[in-house]
């Protein structure tokens, strides 16, 4: 009997594939594991395999060793900036560590993104992270439930693993400052408050840093969608109620404001000022340059994975740092209201006719 034949008849180990292909078993696993081998050695293992008819059986791996090495992530949107800096803060932290990811997109669904979750599940990932539009009964059940790590990100829940930005403090420290810069009127234009962390908590601790200790200070709200074409259908509402400042809830949202203003012939700041959160490289670029409350996300995606591996390893929350720093930037967007009241009138201004 032939080698074929009797490859055949019998079942087909790593070992068999070495031997027909002439090299080393290590050098199979590492074709089998993506690890790095040569052109020409990738050849001859794929024919072996081929020919031999061998395949790796990825689920019977599992069974064996209890992990598959995959890190399931589901993901409320694909076009947004944080979300890019996000995975890259979370590959930098798994794939050193030998881990691969599956990306689901939820679409802003809080539906979708527990059917996500489910997919995940079935396919035997060894954990999931899940940057939430958020947290319902469903999801605290599914983390409390099932056998593999689930961690959350963007959204806080005391009874699960969560990671997130303090929002309530970036909104009070925006309120804090253009209280101070002596604005009173403020339309905040934000999300549906079905996201609590953005929708609830950034709008209330910018409530409260603006007000604090005044009876004259408004804040308005107009509802927007995160995406810059929602916030640029709204801006006319947010004009009709003559603030002196539009603070948006993210870059985008300012952004797309900022954009409708621009091409209406309103100037800012002199106008009205125009805030946000968020710290999107491109508010560095528009005219004016955009004031904003900047947040990390490719290190909250670094934090976010390193969190799961220590989930992983039987460690708990104790083991991460899970501190998110927030980053004032001041830049062009905001008019000073106490120099405008303090400035002299020019043609106040001795000498001048």
């Amino acid at each position: 009997m032939g080698k074929l034949g009797y490859y055949m008849e019998q079942k087909v180990t790593i070992k068999d594939v070495a031997e027909l292909a002439g090299v080393s078993k290590s050098t199979v696993s590492r074709y089998l594991n993506n690890g790095y081998i040569s052109v020409e050695k990738q050849v001859r293992v794929r024919k072996a395999i081929e020919e031999t008819g061998f395949q790796s059986n990825f689920f019977a791996k599992r069974l064996k060793t209890r992990e598959s090495k995959l890190i399931g992530i589901v993901l409320p949107r694909m076009d947004s900036v944080t979300v890019g800096k996000l995975l890259a803060g979370i590959t930098r932290v798994l794939e050193p560590e030998g881990y691969q990811s599956i990306l689901l997109v939820s679409q802003l669904s809080g539906e979708k993104e527990l059917e996500n979750m489910q997919k995940l599940q079935q396919q035997g990932v060894d954990a999931i992270l899940v940057d939430s539009v958020g947290i319902t009964p469903e999801h605290v059940r599914r983390a409390k439930e099932w056998s593999l790590p689930i961690l959350y990100t963007g959204q806080q829940q005391a009874e699960v693993h969560c990671l997130k930005i303090d929002d309530a403090a970036a909104g009070h420290r925006m309120g804090v400052y253009l209280r101070q810069m002596g604005h009173k009127h403020a339309v905040f234009a934000g999300v549906t408050e079905s996201d609590e962390a953005v929708g609830i908590e950034r709008k209330a601790g910018f409530v409260a840093g603006f007000c604090e200790g005044r009876t004259d200070a408004q804040v308005d709200f107009v509802e927007t969608g995160f995406d810059f074409l929602s916030a640029y259908n709204q801006a006319e509402e947010i004009r009709k109620l003559a603030p002196s400042v539009v603070v948006g809830a993210t870059d985008n949202i300012s952004l797309g404001i900022l954009r409708y203003f621009h091409e209406r012939g309103v100037h800012v700041p002199e106008d009205i000022s125009v805030v946000g959160f968020g710290g999107y490289d491109v508010g560095a670029v528009v005219y004016p340059a955009l004031t904003t409350v900047a947040f990390d996300y490719e290190l909250m995606g670094m934090k976010a994975a390193s969190y799961i591996l220590n989930l992983l390893r039987g460690k708990g929350r104790e083991e991460t740092n899970l501190d998110m720093p927030l980053f004032f930037v001041e830049r062009e967007s905001v008019r000073d209201l106490n120099a405008a009241v303090d400035e002299p009138s020019l043609n106040a201004m001795p000498g001048m006719a």
